[in-house]
């Protein structure tokens, strides 16, 4: 019959997802792409799907599609699916309904076939009772035209918010370049969101403001929410030892959206109330507070130009890059690299990026990474939406550069490890002995890798991920059987007797090292780390 195949049972992937922690994923995992209302799926006529159970209103929203005829597919969900189903496994509707609210699901699409000739009554009553939406698949449509049809919806709906984004870009622009570029940039933001932009004080007196009035409740409670955030640490002064800031905050009240954003480092908030919240705002958001940074940064200061454009007057002419550095900034620095940024406008997300972290100091690099110079000492670093962040120790000036190596690593092993912070810290054994001493006895050790430093890059990924093949080769950008074959070349090569005849470890020689001894892994682990 025509309908979807009689569905199996999917072997679990290589490395299994982990199960949602408590409550469910929700959506704290869905992606950067605007969600699809589940009514724009229902109004496609050459589907013919029909909702039978569970709420309508407030409208669900689909994150993504997911085919199981798993018993209980809880671990594989991440939240905000459409879970399709024939209900192969399907022997208590009560507890299997119960899971999926429990993992998040958005919604169930039922095919009544090739299985039932009718969605089960004991499942509609369940959605019923746990408000799940259940959808009736009717048997001439497939699955896969389902989910094909979602991703044509998402498509178009990231279309028209990228449309939407490039044109609140352009308009923010133009109004940043006119007399009045402030209250112009306010009113455009306020405009481009259909609501009310605010730019406060930090004691949360009123400066400018644009748009729609919002009633008196709204009023205090965006005021309330503006006393939240926090700007990052101030970058002009000469301490390096701020507080870490609260970007950006969020809220309702009485049905308006609310939304508050640290404006540079001088303790201004930008404020948002707007009727709705529409895929794209934040970004549209961010690029306001960019602006509002740059046209709101401290004046010509002793006619010079900012802090920024002296010291780099400075450098020119020959001063100390030390001397300057801490007169710009703090004693202690901190360089961060980032990837991400929800795909944004290169310049624009950098610049948020900076914003963010209180620091101006940013440079995009063409492969997409970004570098962001912190003056001051981060030992942790918040999250920031849609970037994944390395950083390395907080140093002096004169130790930048040892900084900006610690925060590539820390961000590999950020992507490799899928965490959004890694901050580097050192070994505490390494301390123990001098880094001549150490970097040495690295050489020796490693003297049949120096001519490969590919190798010797491969090496240390491995070893810093625990001899994973998957995460390495994610972290590296190859394929696995790529990292396998340079491993086991590190191998035999380090097994092989160096020049004079002295091999390179207490292995034999002309024998591969074993890798798999900790005492091999451990020894092979600081040299690496001790190689300037």
């Amino acid at each position: 019959m025509d309908g979807p195949p009689m569905p199996t049972v999917p072997e679990p992937p290589e490395t299994a997802p982990e199960p949602p922690g408590e409550g469910g994923a929700g959506t704290a995992g869905a992606p950067p792409t605007p969600p699809v209302p589940l009514g724009a799926l229902l109004a496609r006529e050459d589907l013919g799907l029909r909702q039978i159970a569970g709420p309508r209103d407030p409208e669900p929203v689909v994150h993504w599609v997911h085919t199981s005829e798993m018993a209980d597919p809880y671990p594989y969900l991440l939240g905000g699916e459409l879970l399709l189903s024939a209900g192969v496994q399907l022997t208590n509707p009560d507890t299997y309904v119960a899971r999926l609210v429990e993992a998040g699901a958005a919604a169930l699409g039922f095919g009544v076939a090739p299985v039932y000739d009718t969605v089960p009554g004991g499942l509609v009553d369940a959605c019923e009772r746990y408000g799940l939406p259940l959808v009736e698949v009717p048997p001439r449509t497939t699955f896969t035209a389902v989910a094909r049809a979602v991703w044509q919806l998402m498509a178009l709906a990231r279309h028209h918010e990228l449309r939407r984004v490039a044109r609140a870009q352009q308009g923010l622009a133009t109004a940043a370049a006119r007399p009045d570029p402030v209250p112009a940039v306010l009113g455009q933001l306020a405009s481009r969101l259909g609501g009310r932009a605010v730019l406060l004080a930090a004691d949360g007196t009123e400066l400018a403001a644009a748009g729609r009035p919002v009633s008196t409740a709204a009023g205090r409670a965006l005021t309330g929410l503006a006393g939240v955030v926090r700007p990052a640490p101030d970058t002009s002064g000469s301490s390096g030892s701020g507080s870490k800031g609260v970007a950006s905050a969020s809220d309702t009240a009485g049905g308006t959206h609310l939304a508050a954003y640290a404006v540079g480092g001088r303790g201004l908030v930008l404020g948002l109330a707007t009727p709705h919240r529409e895929p794209g705002d934040h970004t549209v958001a961010g690029v306001a507070v960019v602006l509002l940074s740059l046209l709101t940064a401290p004046g010509q200061e002793g006619g010079g130009g900012t802090g920024r454009d002296a010291a780099l007057v400075r450098l020119l002419l020959g001063a100390d890059p030390a001397a300057t550095a801490c007169a710009l900034g703090g004693e202690r620095w901190t360089v961060v690299h980032a990837r991400g940024g929800h795909g944004g406008t290169a310049p624009f997300a950098a610049a948020a990026l900076g914003a963010a972290l209180g620091s101006p100091l940013v440079d995009p690099a063409p492969d997409g990474t970004v570098r962001v110079l912190l003056p001051y000492a981060a030992h942790d670093l918040p999250a920031q939406p849609g970037w994944v962040l390395g950083a390395g120790e907080p140093v002096g000036p004169g130790d930048l550069a040892a900084s900006d190596a610690q925060a590539a690593r820390a961000l590999r092993t950020a992507t490799a490890a899928h965490r959004d912070v890694a901050v580097h810290r050192p070994g505490p054994l390494t301390a123990l002995v001098p880094p001549e001493e150490a970097a040495a006895h690295a050489r020796r050790l490693l003297a049949p890798l120096a001519d490969t430093p590919r190798l010797r890059e491969t090496l240390r990924t491995w070893l810093s991920l625990h001899g994973n093949w998957d995460r390495t080769a994610a972290a590296l950008g190859i394929h696995r059987n790529t990292v396998r074959q340079r491993i086991a070349r590190c191998a035999a090569l380090l097994g092989t007797p160096a020049s004079g005849g002295t091999p390179t470890t207490a292995a034999t020689p002309a024998v591969p090292v074993d890798l798999d001894d900790a005492d091999v892994r451990t020894e092979l682990w600081f040299a690496l780390r001790s190689l300037p």
